[in-house]
């Protein structure tokens, strides 16, 4: 009986309102239910194509910009997703600042294989023409340049979590 006491009060919440995590579960939630609203989404699917589907008069395509938006979009999208659906699920097991180090390490570690495997195995095959020029070295150097940056990261966040670490058992 006292183990059950303990469990509902840790479960009950105070009177202060909702936590964070608790609003941005409504949030999304009552934005998945407006999007099944026929008006909502029509008006949704128009302002995003006013973006997105901005078409060049001359040609008829998508110009530049629309392609632009578009890959920004999709990148910050997939990283939010990546990133945050891991981050979320360890804020929910180990809390706020333990969840933050452990997903900046895994995210800067897993940067670090890739751009090692990157530098090794990529680019291949044709060269493209403005790349004329380049040896195999300097058309590496950016991807060099971006592993050993998340390299830096990566150790910092590793500092960062033993210092933690090193907190909580004293």
């Amino acid at each position: 009986m006292q183990r059950l006491t303990h469990i509902v009060d840790r479960v009950r919440r105070d009177e202060s309102g909702l936590s964070k995590l608790e609003t941005a579960g409504l949030i999304a939630f009552t934005l998945s239910l407006l999007a099944m609203v026929p008006p909502v989404r029509e008006f949704a699917v128009n302002a995003i194509g006013t973006v997105f589907g901005q078409v060049d008069e001359d040609t008829g395509h998508i110009n530049d910009f629309s392609v632009a938006t578009r890959g920004i979009a999709v990148t910050a999208g997939a990283v939010l997703v990546f990133v945050g659906s891991g981050w979320m699920v360890l804020w929910t097991d180990v809390g706020k600042r333990l969840a933050f180090l452990l997903t900046g390490t895994a995210t800067f570690g897993w940067l670090v294989i890739n751009g090692i495997l990157f530098v090794v195995y990529a680019p291949r095959g044709i060269k493209p023409a403005n790349l004329e020029g380049l040896n195999a070295v300097q058309m590496r150097l950016p991807s060099i340049a971006l592993t050993l940056g998340a390299f830096v990261l990566f150790l910092m966040f590793m500092v960062a979590l033993t210092r933690y670490e090193a907190d909580v058992e004293d």
